[in-house]
């Protein structure tokens, strides 16, 4: 199995497929990846030489963010926007949807299981003994 970028992307599939496997890279871009590197995008990853591995990882490297750094990037720029106190900061910081999604109905996945609210009664107490009525006085 080739490890690139520290991803072992899987032996069987195409190249252009098996760089898609790395986060931060989909399949045009694995295609071009290949045509920079001059490796035809239907060679399958088992057999690229190491000089062609060495090739992909080093234009990976150069040109694009990938993995760990793309990652990094990305919560900083979340945690940048909670910072600030956008709009889109305290969404997140609510776990609700970002993007001008409706929440009235739907957003499961963001809000989670569905809570349900009222349909609570109230507890009953049992009646107080009343006080015992005074004799009225007789004139």
């Amino acid at each position: 199995m080739p490890r690139i970028l520290g991803v072992d992307i899987p032996k069987e599939k195409k190249i252009y497929v098996s760089l898609a496997y790395i986060y931060g890279i989909g399949r045009p871009m694995a295609l071009k990846i290949c045509q920079q590197a001059n490796i035809k995008s239907d060679v399958r990853a088992k057999n690229l030489t190491e000089e062609e591995v060495s090739r992909i990882t080093g234009i990976i490297q150069k040109d694009y963010r990938v993995e760990g750094n793309l990652r990094r990037e990305l919560s900083m720029n979340i945690k940048r926007l909670m910072d600030t106190g956008s709009y889109r900061g305290t969404r997140h910081k609510k776990s609700l949807p970002v993007r001008g999604q409706r929440t009235r109905t739907n957003a499961r996945t963001r809000k989670g299981p569905k809570k349900t609210v009222g349909g609570q009664r109230k507890k009953e107490t049992a009646p107080a003994a009343k006080p015992a009525a005074a004799p009225a006085a007789k004139k």
